[in-house]
């Protein structure tokens, strides 16, 4: 599975957690896979901390559909793959990836859990997964994958500064229903915790209500902010 994955890492002032998210990382990198960290300005020491532990830094604009673009251009693999920094994957992605790939499938997700303290995060993690089983979108956490051919030829993530997960899972859909791998990611669950579970749960479910409603992404990543 030489260079068949490149994973792309979009960061903004992520010290606290990137030097473990990449050495999450180096059994993937040992086997094959390309690592890519994208950094949209970060004041912090996440650049100096991927040092040794990235095959590549890169800076964009900050945006993560920006940022994760950019990584995609520069990407050397046949299959990207779009992952979170507080976000881990499965000890045996890659296989669990091939396996779909060879199956016919040409994108994808993995399930989730969401590590914290409350006890409402499984819950959340487990209608996540249905939702996305149900709906065939994703979201960011979720660690999409997706051929190059395929990514391309849709051009990309749309430039804008929330929702891009959605939209780019809507126009993937159009042209093909995703693996749904029950292989989980682990996510953080700090902005669950931080902003209050049903707060937040409340505020997503209105967002996405008001963009499938059309309201555009600028001014939803108001609201959210």
């Amino acid at each position: 599975m030489a260079r068949l994955l490149s994973i792309v890492i979009p960061t903004w002032n992520e010290a606290r957690t990137i030097a473990e998210a990449l050495d999450a990382l180096a059994p993937l990198r040992e086997a094959g896979a390309e690592v890519l960290v994208v950094d949209g300005g970060s004041q912090d020491a996440t650049l100096a901390l991927c040092a040794g532990r990235a095959d590549r830094t890169l800076q964009a604009p900050c945006g993560r559909a920006r940022q994760m673009n950019a990584g995609a251009a520069q990407a050397r693999g046949e299959v990207l793959l779009f992952l979170h920094a507080d976000t881990r994957l499965p000890a045996d992605a890659m296989g669990s990836i091939a396996a779909v790939l060879a199956g016919g499938a040409d994108w994808g997700r993995f399930d989730v859990d969401i590590a914290g303290r409350s006890p409402m995060l499984p819950l959340i993690a487990a209608l996540m997964n249905l939702r996305s089983r149900w709906s065939g979108i994703a979201t960011g956490d979720q660690a999409i994958f997706v051929r190059r051919t395929l990514f391309e030829s849709i051009g990309g993530f749309p430039d804008q500064p929330l929702m891009e997960d959605i939209e780019l899972s809507s126009r993937l859909r159009r042209k093909h229903r995703p693996a749904c791998l029950r292989a989980r990611v682990v996510t953080s669950g700090r902005r669950w915790e931080q902003h209050g579970v049903w707060r937040t749960i409340l505020l997503m479910w209105s967002l996405r209500l008001r963009y499938w409603l059309g309201t555009p992404a600028d001014t939803l990543a108001r609201a959210y902010r």
